[in-house]
């Protein structure tokens, strides 16, 4: 086939040459996007007299009627062409005739492909966005339904202090507010139009920047054309904020995964989104957590693909830069289908309440508020804290709990020790009385879902 960049050279290239080149078998997933943003140009090269409105209106109405077939299957993709590009071009050159070939005048395909892999970036943030929000609003509607559930807060994943799972999971819904909030930002920096700057220098026609970049929903233009066609680093920013994102369901997935275990049994997943084992009949393996915490070292690898990609490419392009398209398409695949089925799997979680109450029993995660107790009695923190060790010493060798401990053992270690020890240490007290903003009591989990829900009502 002959090639439409022919005349330098014969436009004559080895089978293996052609498919090495060739990126339509991935690229062409931007179809939509490039024949959009050909209409758009046509439409500027109309308005501006470059070429005739009768032509500019054929070429719309051609670049219409290919979008229409591709949509309808009427159409398919000719995997002999190099690039999406080419293929649009070489179907209206042979639906419209000639008129077709005036289409490409004042631009490149090096500001062709960045303003359709802007478009394309764009309209796949707008998905992630609305599948995060999702996410947020069952991580939410779980943490209101357990907002009240006592469990053991971790640090160095040893029992630290009560909390409650609401508590603990709203945390990840503030993680997830972030993510959205560096999605929102990224697009913003993504949405300037690189069309116009043709393949390096701009052009010498009498272009109208301004009009495409608005027909096309941008917010303004490039305004360096070197560096409107050489640059990926709104696919480099996409990629670290799907990376941080996949990090917050890596560990989230993480905790999952205990949870699950009999070790802890805090939770139990629902069957739709477990597995059994083909051997072991007591299994219930939590795959989906799994995987999505095994995708996120892939979303990272994508994200190193293209750094390394882009890291000692020379002004302006290069056909290295074909390489970054395979890699952001895998994270988007790969975060949304995460956080689809994340969403499902924690709508379905049931907390196991009474395990967790019991395991942050026997974790004397209230001990600090025995010290704190012993301080309000007028001892100093120290000392406190010394007597505190020491009563959960003597409760893990009597196989007691500090709510169990008897009030005589208690003014063993100290006479300040008085009946209402029982109601400082027990663990809907410690709880309560967490108070600040932020903290772990019910009235401050209800007001981070209140924040929450404000943002992202129920629908």
């Amino acid at each position: 086939m002959a090639k439409m960049w022919a005349g330098r050279t014969d436009g004559v290239t080895s089978k293996l040459a052609d498919d090495f080149n060739s990126s339509i078998h991935f690229d062409s997933r931007m179809y939509r996007q490039d024949i959009t943003g050909s209409m758009a140009h046509a439409a500027m090269l109309g308005a501006q007299g470059i070429i005739t409105q009768q032509e500019a209106d054929k070429i719309i109405e051609g670049l219409s009627g290919i979008l229409e077939d591709l949509e309808s299957d009427k159409l398919a993709f000719d995997m002999e062409c190099e690039d999406i590009h080419m293929f649009v071009e070489q179907e209206l050159t042979s639906r419209i005739g000639d008129v077709g070939k005036k289409l490409h005048t004042a631009r490149s395909r090096n500001d062709q492909v960045a303003l359709d892999f802007r478009m394309y970036l764009r309209d796949e943030i707008d998905e992630i966005l609305d599948l995060t929000e999702a996410l947020i609003r069952t991580v939410t509607d779980k943490a209101e339904a357990y907002a009240d559930a006592i469990m053991p807060g971790y640090t160095h994943l040893q029992r630290a202090q009560p909390i409650t799972f609401g508590h603990h999971l709203m945390a990840y819904s503030m993680m997830l507010l972030r993510d959205v909030s560096r999605l929102q930002d990224c697009r913003l920096r993504m949405n300037v139009s690189p069309i116009g700057s043709c393949a390096l220098a701009g052009t010498t026609y009498e272009t109208d920047r301004e009009f495409e970049a608005k027909k096309l929903g941008f917010n303004g233009v490039c305004m360096n054309s070197i560096d409107g066609v050489s640059d990926r680093d709104f696919a480099i920013e996409l990629l670290s904020a799907l990376s941080i994102l996949m990090m917050h369901l890596s560990r989230f997935s993480e905790e999952v995964i205990l949870w699950c275990s009999w070790e802890f049994k805090f939770v139990e997943l629902s069957d739709s989104f477990t597995t059994g084992s083909s051997i072991m009949p007591q299994k219930k393996n939590p795959d989906m957590a799994e995987l999505c915490r095994g995708k996120t070292g892939r979303v990272y690898g994508d994200l190193m693909a293209l750094l390394t990609v882009m890291k000692g490419i020379p002004l302006a392009y290069n056909k290295d830069m074909q390489e970054d398209k395979e890699a952001v398409f895998d994270a988007c695949d790969t975060v949304k289908m995460c956080l689809k089925v994340f969403t499902e799997m924690v709508a379905g979680m049931k907390a196991l309440t009474q395990n967790m109450r019991t395991a942050a029993q026997k974790g004397f995660i209230n001990a600090t508020d025995l010290a704190d107790y012993l301080v309000r009695k007028g001892l100093p923190f120290r000392t406190a804290y010394k007597i505190s060790g020491q009563i959960v010493a003597d409760c893990i060798a009597k196989g007691l709990v500090l709510e169990t401990y008897t009030i005589e053992d208690y003014q063993k270690h100290s006479p300040l020790i008085e009946e209402d020890v029982y109601s400082a240490v027990d663990l809907s007290v410690c709880v309560e009385k967490r108070i600040s903003l932020g903290g772990t009591s019910v009235a401050s989990v209800r007001e981070q879902i209140a924040y929450v829900r404000k943002l992202y009502p129920t629908k």
